[in-house]
């Protein structure tokens, strides 16, 4: 009887494996093509940026066309949202999220856009600061700590 069981869970489990290996590798081909688009379309322009929050997408002020195309599930999450003078109009942008952090407040800077996605930003007048680096956990500082008093070298 426990072998039955122990059978059939296995089985459903490789069949769930099949199912996310064939739909993980069709992500990554749309992805693919998303970043091919992005690439296509880029531009460097030169923006002073007056704020950056993340919002949702009915707060961010981006136009409806945005808000109609992006899908259900994710209206309601929050996204990296600046708000920029680009020339004479002031425009509300979508950053990535890996460079939300980097972006200077009340500073002239020079990015690389593709439409309303900002997808890399350089300092004009110097250096931009880096992201601030994370707080490392309790348990991580005490193995080091404890490494360090061993005489071994820390872990990276």
């Amino acid at each position: 009887m426990f072998a039955k069981v122990l059978i059939v869970l296995l089985i459903v489990l490789v069949v769930a494996m099949v199912v996310l290996y064939f739909i993980g590798k069709k992500m990554q081909k749309k992805q693919a093509e998303q970043e091919a688009q992005i690439e296509a379309a880029k531009q460097t322009v030169t923006m002073l940026i007056i704020d950056k929050k993340k919002l949702k997408l009915k707060e961010s002020g981006l136009p409806a066309a945005v808000l109609e195309q992006t899908p259900k599930y994710m209206r309601r999450a929050k996204f990296p949202i600046v708000k920029a003078k680009v020339g004479p109009q002031i425009l509300s942008l979508i950053c990535d999220a890996a460079i939300f952090d980097v972006i200077p407040v009340k500073k002239e800077v020079k990015a690389t856009i593709s439409g309303i996605y900002i997808t890399d930003v350089k300092g004009i007048r110097g250096k931009l600061n880096t992201a601030p680096a994370k707080k490392k956990g309790k348990f991580k500082a005490w193995v080091e700590k404890m490494q360090e008093k061993a005489g071994a070298k820390p872990l990276k």
